[in-house]
């Protein structure tokens, strides 16, 4: 089995409704999204020959998904009033209404399952919200 990582990442806020306790507020993170993918095979022909996939492709696409989130204010959908967000959006605020609640574990599932439908072969997706604190997700075999 091969295996190849990488690694993007980005700043934003996001808060936890519903949760009692700190992460109820408001609060920023620097995320790192790392990104494993696994294969038996490389490829045998061609210009890519003997890689499982290009390394430019990979980085590639794992930092566009993590650029689309950077300096962006995350949030669970129906968990700002409208008019909030009409307010922040008038103010010229990035926001992302996502359908889960954005914890680490969340975003580990999402991101894997994002770059798999983008024809990226994850195994595994880890994302670290703070440097001693991650999760991850793992596709099952």
């Amino acid at each position: 089995m091969y295996y190849l990582k990488t690694k993007a990442a980005f700043d934003s806020a996001h808060f936890l409704s519903g949760y009692v306790g700190k992460c109820a507020n408001l609060h920023g993170h620097h995320w790192v999204m790392e990104v494993e993918i696994a294969g038996d095979e490389l490829q045998a022909e061609g210009e890519k020959r003997g890689m499982l996939v290009d390394f430019g492709d990979l980085k590639s696409a794992v930092r566009e998904l993590a650029n689309g989130y950077d300096h962006a204010l995350i949030y669970e959908e129906h968990t700002l009033q409208g008019a909030t967000v009409e307010a922040l959006l008038a103010e010229g605020f990035h926001l992302i209404s996502v359908p889960f609640r954005p914890t680490a574990e969340n975003f580990a599932r999402h991101f894997c399952e994002t770059l798999c439908a983008g024809g990226i072969p994850v195994q595994r997706v880890t994302v670290y919200e703070t440097p001693e604190n991650c999760a991850v997700y793992e596709v099952k075999a």
